[in-house]
């Protein structure tokens, strides 16, 4: 993980966050859930089983086993087509008040596998960069509030934080 897209969530990252959900969590290179160290509960969702992954679920169609306080979704977007779908579960997850923080690799990130993090994608694997105009479009049809993308260059990273 970029060191950008951590100290991002680090920034919004809540003290004492409740409950926590990581999509697409799997430590392929580099986690956030240190800065959720106080959280009550901390649970990952993944396509791929790994070290602390709860679910083995594509976020885009898992339906959430609770409420939870703070959805975090960290270098996964790029990885496939349905991200907006993986929004929509963040929001579904949330409850009433909580807090989304995603990053991603935006227009102009060389494309990188989200099977192991190096350079050459596997046979069938999907890459696309994310730009911050549609997924802030997505996230404000979805229902969040206070919705703030940006972007930051070198390395090209999309981020966002939104309140549901």
């Amino acid at each position: 993980m970029h060191p950008q897209a951590y100290n991002w969530v680090a920034r919004h990252a809540r003290p004492n966050a409740g409950a926590v959900l990581d999509l697409g969590g799997r430590d392929i290179n580099g986690t956030v859930r240190l800065l959720f160290a106080d959280a009550t509960a901390y649970t990952v969702v993944d396509i791929a089983d790994g070290p602390g992954v709860h679910f083995v679920a594509d976020a885009a169609t898992w339906t959430p086993d609770r409420e939870y306080d703070v959805v975090v979704c960290c270098e996964t977007f790029e990885h496939t087509p349905v991200w907006p779908e993986i929004c929509a579960t963040a929001h579904k997850a949330l409850r009433p008040g909580g807090l989304f923080i995603a990053t991603m690799a935006g227009p102009g990130r060389p494309e990188h596998s989200g099977v192991d993090g190096g350079w050459v994608l596997h046979d069938g694997e999907h890459y696309a960069n994310v730009k911050p105009g549609p997924l802030r479009r997505v996230l404000l049809e979805l229902g969040f509030g206070s919705v703030l993308v940006d972007q930051q260059f070198n390395p090209s990273d999309v981020r966002a934080v939104a309140v549901k």
